[in-house]
């Protein structure tokens, strides 16, 4: 969960509440609060079908093959703009003058890693982890130490009365990743006990990381600020008299980023395999290269089709699309929860994923809301194509 997110989500969220701080931390607490309840359901499920493939197998199997569908389409639409949104951060800290260029370059280049088949491992992630941690800790000392931002009134924005709501949808992208914890059911020691042990823990870690940062951000940027930075972070150091850091922390979000595009881009074109495999998406996307064992036609046309998200949209627009795929992904997941036993928690999760998706901007919710009915006339075209088939 802590990686690139922490880097990029706070300056829209910030923008959502109107550069109001105090409602800043409402809002992460109400997208906390919905991971947690997503989390938990996808455990309960991962439990009773420990299979790859997520809510696309419980939705399958609780819901019915639409619903599945709509999760697996909603996963890739979802996490392929999650792709795009790790680019450009990439660009934002790394280069600002040139984002689009070099994200565009680090797509290209991850793209080609994975063609190679060259994954990130384990211990690749425990390196980005310990130095995005590092960095956000030197980060947050030296915001903390220096002068406190004090804005202007006038740079305050007319209120708008659901931006807590849409604050908590943009932020619910900086917790992404807590659900393949519950993907672990096969390998764990009692999975019914150490699964949501594990899922608390590392939401309740995150968010103390996130509310440092969220702290340091405030006081080293002003609300104002921190709503119009694209590098919040190396923004804050440089405010606290800090600039010399700047590099290291422009480049722990760099590696940052870049670790969570190449974990993105694998993950997405193996959903992708795994679609055109049952024939959700165009039969030519299952092919798997002899030699290196990786799908290399979804690795190519899922890198093209984050080339053209990076060339289109800004970052805010990348995690706003991101995450309403994303939240309509766990709204499944809580729906398939609610048939094993009623209860508060996928209800919650429900209601909350539900209530984000439609709180994010309009430019995010139409052109979403557009991609799943395009989802859903496929799973039609494709259901009629296979009964006249049988018939």
């Amino acid at each position: 969960m802590i990686g690139a997110g922490v880097f990029a989500a706070f300056a829209p969220a910030a923008r959502a509440v109107d550069a109001r701080g105090g409602l800043l931390f409402a809002a992460l607490g109400l997208a906390a609060l919905v991971a947690y309840c997503n989390a938990a359901s996808s455990a309960r499920l991962a439990a009773l079908y420990p299979e790859s493939g997520g809510t696309y197998v419980y939705g399958r199997r609780r819901l019915g093959d639409f619903w599945g569908f709509l999760a697996g389409w909603g996963f890739v639409a979802g996490k392929t703009a999650s792709c795009a949104a790790m680019a450009l951060t990439v660009g934002a800290y790394a280069f600002p003058g040139h984002a689009r260029l070099i994200a565009v370059a680090a797509v290209g280049a991850v793209t080609l890693l994975n063609l190679f088949g060259v994954q990130k491992s384990a211990l690749a992630t425990r390196v980005i982890v310990a130095v995005v941690l590092a960095v956000l800790a030197v980060a947050v000392v030296v915001a903390l130490l220096g002068p406190a931002a004090v804005p202007p009134p006038s740079t305050l924005m007319p209120q708008r009365p659901l931006g807590v709501l849409e604050a908590a949808a943009l932020l619910f992208f900086a917790f992404a990743g807590y659900a393949r914890i519950a993907t672990l059911g096969e390998e764990v020691a009692d999975p019914a006990r150490t699964i949501p042990r594990a899922v608390f823990i590392a939401l309740a870690v995150t968010l103390l990381v996130y509310l440092a940062v969220a702290v340091a951000l405030l006081h080293a940027l002003g609300p104002a600020r921190l709503a119009s930075s694209t590098a919040p972070i190396a923004d804050a150091v440089a405010a606290a008299g800090a600039g010399a850091l700047g590099p290291v922390v422009r480049a722990g979000a760099a590696v940052a980023a870049l670790g969570s595009l190449l974990a993105l881009v694998l993950g997405v074109s193996r959903t992708t395999l795994a679609m055109a495999r049952d024939r959700h998406l165009p039969g030519f996307l299952a092919a798997v290269h002899p030699q290196r064992q990786v799908p290399h036609r979804a690795e190519v046309a899922v890198g093209l089709v984050v080339m053209v998200l990076v060339a289109l949209l800004d970052l805010r627009g990348a995690i706003g699309f991101s995450s309403f795929g994303v939240l309509v992904y766990y709204a499944i997941a809580n729906a398939s929860a609610l048939t094993l036993r009623v209860a508060v928690v996928p209800i919650v999760g429900l209601a909350g994923c539900l209530v984000l998706a439609v709180a994010l901007p309009v430019s995010s919710v139409l052109p979403g809301l557009a991609l799943f009915a395009v989802g859903a006339l496929v799973w039609v075209i494709r259901r009629k194509s296979r009964g006249q088939a049988a018939a």
